[in-house]
């Protein structure tokens, strides 16, 4: 297991933001992790009615930034490249509201595809062994692929 102390410092989200707890598991092409920050008060996410089920996504989401964090660790790169998140796809959710679920919640990651410019996850979250969401994300690395504006002012191919 690694407690957030050995990860959260490889990612972009802090405080309330860093959603995830530790991380139980990780290997190549998966990671597990855990989190009880759903049913806190202060979460981020929450709005007037509690957590909406649709923020179970960032969860996801955040398990792929720790897992190509881990990875690009254990590769001995020095710094982590930023990551942003481009797509969601088949997402499903199976109930609306996650926060008055006890203990805490199963998150995990599965790496589909990856190369310089950025990866694509299945993730699914569950609590208790009971499928809350699952999908799929994709994320590009921003100083690797080229913007919009960029690509515009190269002009028509001569």
């Amino acid at each position: 297991m690694l407690p957030k102390s050995d990860w959260e410092e490889l990612i972009p989200h802090a405080g309330t933001m860093c959603l995830l707890d530790a991380v139980l598991a990780w290997d190549a092409r998966t990671i597990h992790a855990t989190s009880a920050g759903h049913a806190r008060v202060d979460n981020p996410l929450r709005g007037e009615h509690g957590l909406h089920a649709v923020h179970l996504a960032e969860y996801g989401a955040q398990a792929m930034a720790v897992h190509g964090a881990l990875l690009a660790r254990a590769r001995g790169d020095e710094q982590v490249r930023p990551g942003m998140l481009v797509s969601l796809r088949d997402v499903q959710l199976f109930d609306e509201y996650v926060d008055q679920l006890d203990g805490h919640l199963d998150v995990h990651a599965e790496c589909l595809y990856a190369d310089d410019g950025g990866a694509q996850y299945a993730f699914r979250v569950e609590h208790r062994g009971r499928m809350l969401a699952h999908g799929r994300a994709a994320v590009i690395h921003p100083s690797i692929a080229p913007s919009i504006a960029d690509a515009g002012a190269a002009g028509p191919p001569a």
